[in-house]
């Protein structure tokens, strides 16, 4: 027999929940009352909680996105030339990135439930730094093909897997400033690039290896150190966090409970409910939403350098200019986040960063002999694009109730959306800057327009859902079952 929390009541500083007694297929008993652990406050346990999970998964997906990227920073000290890369070659390099990374997304979450994160996200962990460091030692293209694809395969459950994580251990309106704190590690990550590539990159011919050898090794050999830590210290879910006592682990399912429904942790995921989320149109709609975004931001993090090595920096100063756009995005979007979880509202703070791309592109697509406006577009860009995906994933996740759904869901938006990936590695084939810059504007409007239409479904979904009754008798599990389907789950616009 389970014990499941239904309740949250606050009554400062004790805080009472409800938790009911379940039995499968029986209607649940009175509720019997719940007290916030005397020894601590809500405040201090969410600050407990951030403490010993937020660094780990910003950390780790900080290391993913460098070495995903760090190839366009190698590219400017010379990649190309040695391995004799010709026409298209170089994005078909990136592109093959894609191919596992998109297959692969809902395995992992699947796999990261059975298994636990912190064995299968530390695991991966290593494996990508490995491939990463395997990179600097290709001699060819077959070679730079090969480590591009299992790097993919590596990586392609950390940041469903991340986000999923975070998603089972906060409330609605408390996770967009987590989501978008761990999410802004890929704008640490460009930023810390940059910088880092100057340094490694005049290592040029040290011990015999070029400049871009270097950055793959030293970047690739960090990660796998950071990999063997998290093998020992990484989170789990609510469930097998040790570093909880049992009435802070109780008092933590309850307070998800009230927020999001009974979870159904305790079961594992089929390919049934993987059929019964991907029935669901507003699944779909998450999925063009992160679609439409990612061809653009995939576009910066690839080719900025080379957009900003055309407007005649050396090498050195293009990896020093590629910085502040990064380090702008990253205050910018724990800006948005913060108002967006003050208002409890995710539709606006999405689109408006979106906005605020579309000028950046504007801007381009008409100031072609104006440096410092042009660089003024990419900060633009850059910022309105890193902030609107955080809040766009947030939004979408924590609208899905559940275990089974919310994994599913989250690995399918992210896996879907990366097709744009594939996109973006051919926006800019050779010198033609403009092309770019026009398929960029066309998928950032797909993408607003997506979210436009969730925004709308999703109202109507509560509305619909307020005037309908429960029936009777149904049971909490049943209530899990269903997940954000039940009656009783509101969206949050």
């Amino acid at each position: 027999m389970a014990s499941q929390p239904q309740g949250d009541t606050y009554l400062s500083p004790t805080v009472f929940l409800t938790i009911t007694s379940l039995t499968p297929r029986i209607t649940p008993t009175a509720p019997a009352p719940v007290i916030c652990p005397s020894h601590t406050t809500p405040r201090r346990l969410t600050t407990k909680i951030d403490l010993h999970l937020v660094p780990f998964v910003i950390i780790l997906y900080l290391m993913a996105f460098l070495d995903r990227v760090n190839i366009a920073n190698a590219r400017a000290f010379g990649l190309e030339t040695d391995l004799g890369l010709s026409g298209t070659q170089f994005n078909t390099a990136l592109t093959i990135f894609f191919v596992p990374y998109i297959l692969f997304e809902i395995p992992s979450n699947i796999l990261l439930k059975k298994i636990s994160p912190r064995i299968w996200l530390s695991g991966c962990c290593i494996g990508f730094g490995f491939i990463t460091m395997m990179q600097g030692l290709v001699q060819n293209y077959a070679g730079i093909l090969t480590t591009r694809f299992l790097l993919g395969l590596f990586e392609c459950g950390m940041f469903p897997g991340c986000f999923y994580l975070l998603g089972m251990w906060y409330r609605r309106e408390e996770a967009q400033k987590r989501f978008s704190l761990f999410f802004s590690s890929t704008s640490l990550a460009g930023a810390f690039g940059g910088l880092l590539a100057s340094g490694l990159g005049s290592m040029d011919y040290m011990r015999g290896y070029r400049g871009w050898r270097w950055i793959f090794l030293i970047e690739g050999a960090a990660t796998v150190v950071i990999g063997a830590i998290f093998l020992f210290t990484f989170p789990g879910f609510v469930e097998e966090a040790k570093w909880l006592r049992d009435d802070e682990r109780d008092y933590i399912k309850a307070r998800l409970h009230a927020d999001q429904g009974h979870s159904a942790a305790e079961r594992s995921i089929t390919l049934k409910d993987v059929g019964k989320v991907m029935s669901d149109y507003k699944v779909w709609l998450g999925g063009f939403m992160y679609f439409g975004i990612i061809v653009p931001a995939y576009s910066y993090a690839y080719f900025s350098p080379t957009i900003v090595q055309s407007y005649g920096y050396d090498k050195i100063q293009t990896q020093l200019h590629s910085v502040p756009p990064w380090a702008v995005a990253f205050v910018f979007a724990m800006v948005i986040a913060t108002a967006s979880d003050w208002l409890k509202h995710r539709f606006l703070f999405t689109v408006l960063p979106i906005c605020i791309s579309i000028s950046g592109f504007a801007i381009l697509l008409n100031v072609h002999d104006n440096l410092p406006v042009q660089y003024a577009a990419l900060v633009l860009i850059c910022m309105g694009m890193y902030s609107a995906m955080p809040i766009q994933v947030c939004w979408f996740n924590m609208n899905l109730g559940g275990h089974h759904r919310r994994a599913v869901g989250s690995a399918w938006q992210i896996g879907f959306g990366n097709i744009g990936g594939i996109i973006a590695t051919y926006s800019f084939v050779g010198g033609d800057f403009r092309k770019g810059y026009i398929i960029c504007v066309s998928f950032i409007c797909l993408s607003a327009l997506s979210c436009i239409i969730y925004a709308v479904s999703i109202m109507a979904e509560n509305r619909k859902k307020a005037n309908q009754t429960l029936p009777e008798g149904m049971t909490e599990q049943e209530k899990a079952e269903l997940g954000d389907l039940n009656p009783d789950f509101k969206y949050m616009l």
